[in-house]
């Protein structure tokens, strides 16, 4: 909608009664409501998408990242209604639609595809036997599945038996499709994914590529433009099979051809054909950021007819560009999906993209490009149109006092950072992760800072393991140094000295008004620092601390200099001091006065209740199945229940061995956090 509106264009917005107020609607020059929440009544019924689109006088309609059902028939039906449909004919869609029929079409194109079984498969014993027969580990698909739905990896036949009939109910649920296909597992993968622009006249450029390596079940975290991994040889190699594929299928308009790397492979030729996006990807700001280019500018411009009017030479990658999803999801309990409302959302300051409008582009491609490298070259440490800066930009759909529903992704929203090198764009990640606030629902934010901070991820050695790998025993916070450790001491402190002074301000005191203590002890975790705070400074363990920093009581931020370098700490108090929210953790300060902190220790230690023979809801949900009744003995570890959450089934096991008491939930029920479902003896 920004870029139709840059355009002149006058904008439409479909809508559920869940987002009756979504920012997407409020920006829109006409609204009309689709239905209630359920995608099924609403964004996926295309006839009423298109009565919208009759009623309101639209001349285009741009599906947006989403799924729609049969977006081939759709696409068709706008053309039969005289509407023009901002994306690639039907023909293109239907034949990428199906992952099964599009990786036979990218094997005649000459395109590298990963071995499996490409054929209808009958039941989970003909599963077990084609997996058996390609060789553990594999993985299986949903037909017409995406975004991380409808996938299983199996390093066993067991594995198999359990998850090919799960494979089977999320592409039924999500995608109306159960179809399911088995392909060899890459070992040590990379998820690249080459950018595609195409107009009507048999223009065909790629835009590089993206790396979308760092995944969390199949679902894309951290996206970056250019990849650490790819030369300018496998650009080319992997741009040219991604034009020919386009170009097999009478491809225009944008779309993404998603590539699995062996990172093993040090030749750079084993990449395989994953499957075809024929739709705009939620990661595409990181190639506009690279390339200059307004992919929905140029998509509308395809649609109207327009030529590209710029040839493969003329693209350019300049700079580094990371894009990180904000999700609502406690990775403190295991990413577990969250919902409610947000009672506060303040995302960083988001600077306008530095677009090349295509005219320019075509016509001189900008003095500060002149000297940068095509995408047979290597990219130089410059922005699209000559910038220079580094740049924060936030793409969003929700706002403060919006609700997160169970109904949709949970993503809450995108954050890009463009800077010249790799390095300095994951350093304005982490800048902008610290400035970041969201209050309501979980959020993602801390594990995305740590992310951005591991000693892997900056080395560019990373595959779609990565998130498993480092992480084996879920995310507990990203660690501290000890230099940190020292100025979130003093930050506590100083906050303590100032809510004491204006503490000790009350009126019609007796006397002289009170000052407060200049010491204090602060502990977080297992550790002590003695903080002392005078006019001259602050030192923590009798050592200078070169520090500078603002607070006055209420303040949610706390912005401070560490030897020079900038800090940005969020702050609230607690019942005894400050929790700290900074670099991907969150600390919890004791501070009391130096005077009265030895005497803590004769406090009595309140125990928390063992709710280790209930077996809770970890997320609000709707339980599928419940595989165990009153009586029944379980073993650790057998699977009790299944719930479905943002349509993804989830199955809660038996942590240990015992017999079940009583059960509380049944099939069908719509469950909210914590809820009892069954009770073990």
């Amino acid at each position: 909608m920004r870029t139709a509106k840059k355009m002149g264009i006058a904008t439409v917005a479909v809508y559920s009664d869940a987002d009756a107020r979504s920012p997407h609607v409020l920006m829109a020059d006409e609204a009309v409501r689709l239905g209630p929440p359920p995608a099924g009544e609403s964004y996926l019924l295309a006839d009423l998408i298109l009565l919208a689109a009759k009623e309101t006088g639209a001349d285009c309609i741009h599906p947006g990242y989403g799924f729609l059902s049969e977006r081939e028939s759709f696409a068709r039906a706008c053309a039969d209604a005289g509407i023009a449909f901002v994306g690639p004919p039907p023909k293109a869609i239907a034949a990428m639609g199906d992952k099964i029929e599009s990786k036979k079409l990218a094997k005649a194109a000459g395109v590298n595809v990963v071995p499996g079984f490409l054929g209808e498969i009958d039941s989970t014993d003909h599963a077990v036997e084609i997996a058996s027969g390609i060789g553990y580990p594999v993985m299986m698909k949903a037909s017409a599945g995406g975004g991380g739905k409808g996938m299983r990896l199996a390093y066993s036949e067991q594995d198999v038996r359990e998850g090919f009939e799960a494979t089977k109910r999320e592409g039924l649920a999500s995608f109306g499709d159960d179809r399911v296909f088995i392909e060899k597992f890459i070992e040590s993968p990379r998820h690249i994914e080459i950018q595609v622009i195409g107009d009507q006249h048999g223009n065909i450029v790629y835009l590089g590529e993206r790396e979308c390596s760092i995944q969390r079940r199949h679902q894309k975290v951290v996206e970056e433009a250019p990849s650490p991994f790819v030369t300018p040889k496998m650009r080319k190699a992997m741009g040219e099979q991604a034009v020919a594929l386009a170009r097999a299928v009478g491809y225009f308009s944008a779309g993404t051809v998603e590539l699995i790397v062996s990172g093993a492979d040090t030749t750079g030729e084993g990449f395989y054909f994953l499957e075809m996006n024929t739709r705009l990807q939620v990661e595409h700001p990181v190639t506009e950021a690279v390339t200059g280019l307004d992919l929905v500018e140029l998509m509308i411009r395809v649609a109207a007819g327009e030529p590209l009017g710029f040839s493969q030479d003329d693209v350019q990658l300049n700079g580094w560009a990371i894009e990180n999803r904000v999700y609502a999801e406690d990775p403190y309990r295991g990413f577990l999906p969250s919902i409610g409302r947000l009672v506060r959302y303040n995302p960083p300051e988001s600077s306008e993209t530095p677009y090349l409008s295509p005219s320019r582009f075509r016509e001189g491609l900008g003095e500060g490009r002149a000297a940068s490298a095509n995408l047979s070259g290597t990219p130089l440490p410059q922005a699209a149109g000559g910038q220079e800066e580094a740049y924060t930009r936030v793409d969003d759909g929700v706002r403060e006092g919006g609700e997160v529903s169970m109904f949709y992704d949970p993503m809450i929203a995108k954050l890009i950072t463009w800077a010249p090198t790799r390095e300095e764009a994951i350093d304005e990640q982490i800048a902008a992760l610290d400035a970041f606030e969201i209050e309501g629902p979980g959020n993602n934010i801390d594990f995305l800072s740590a992310l951005m901070q591991h000693p892997r991820f900056r080395s560019g050695n990373i595959t779609t393991g990565f998130i498993a790998e480092e992480y084996p025993d879920g995310f507990h916070g990203a660690p501290a140094d000890a230099d940190l450790i020292e100025a979130l001491a003093a930050i506590a402190a100083f906050a303590a000295t100032a809510e004491a002074d204006r503490a000790r301000r009350i009126d019609g005191q007796l006397g002289k008004r009170l000052r407060p203590p200049s010491e204090w002890s602060v502990r977080i975790g297992d550790s002590d620092h003695l903080v002392s705070i005078s006019t001259d400074g602050i030192t923590v363990d009798d050592a200078d601390l070169d520090i500078a920093l603002e607070y006055t009581p209420g303040d949610r931020y706390v912005d401070a200099e560490l030897d020079e370098a900038p800090l940005t700490v969020k702050i609230s108090r607690t019942r005894t001091g400050f929790k700290l929210t900074t670099r991907g953790a969150c600390h919890v300060a004791r501070v009391l006065p130096a005077h009265v902190a030895p005497y803590a220790q004769h406090m009595i230690t309140k125990i928390p209740p063992d709710l280790s023979k209930f077996l809770l809801c970890p997320m609000p949900g709707l339980l599928m199945r419940l595989d165990v009744g009153a009586g029944d003995k379980v073993e650790a570890g057998q699977p009790l229940a299944v719930v479905e959450a943002m349509k993804m089934e989830n199955i809660l096991r038996a942590e240990k061995a015992g017999t079940v008491k009583s059960v509380n939930a049944a099939p069908g029920d719509s469950l909210a956090v914590d809820a009892v479902i069954l009770e073990m003896e």
